[in-house]
């Protein structure tokens, strides 16, 4: 079995997630299959139906959060180096062509967020980030043509 890593606020946020799906949103599921079944014939009830649905992906949701967890590791802060790019960092970036600054957080595929400026290590970026130091130039091959980043900073 795989392992999937996890930042700390990573898991954190999946175990929130478990808690609600198996705290609130079951109740809320089971009430609106309750108050569909109360609509009478239960083969052409459409509530009825988009309700057990709505269950059905719940119980699927709550089954792979409870898998993913039992195979998580947390990556801690003070585990990882400052001085490269590795799992957990922060690193700035400076397009070599455009002059623009980008920061990335490296995380795991779970809580990859490419809006929030988190992308994972197995990305096409992520992978040829990996390991690099502060100055250097890295060139990265994706889908739309060739990238080359300065390396600006990494942090914590």
């Amino acid at each position: 079995m795989e392992r999937v890593y996890l930042t700390q606020e990573g898991h954190d946020k999946m175990m929130q997630e478990l808690e609600y799906l198996k705290k609130v949103k079951r109740r809320e599921i089971s009430s609106a299959i309750g108050q569909a079944r109360l609509l009478g014939d239960l083969k052409e009830n459409a509530e009825y139906h988009a309700a057990k649905e709505a269950a059905s992906h719940n119980e699927a949701r709550i089954h792979e959060l409870e898998d993913k967890l039992s195979r998580a590791e947390i990556v801690h802060e003070n585990a990882v180096p400052d001085d490269r790019v590795c799992f957990g960092v922060t690193v700035k970036l400076k397009d070599l062509e455009s002059e623009e600054e980008i920061e990335y957080n490296l995380v795991g595929n779970e809580e990859a967020d490419p809006i929030a400026g988190k992308i994972s290590v197995s990305s096409p970026v992520g992978k040829a980030l990996l390991g690099h130091k502060v100055n250097e130039i890295v060139t990265i091959e994706v889908p739309a043509g060739t990238l080359q980043y300065k390396i600006t900073a990494i942090s914590r």
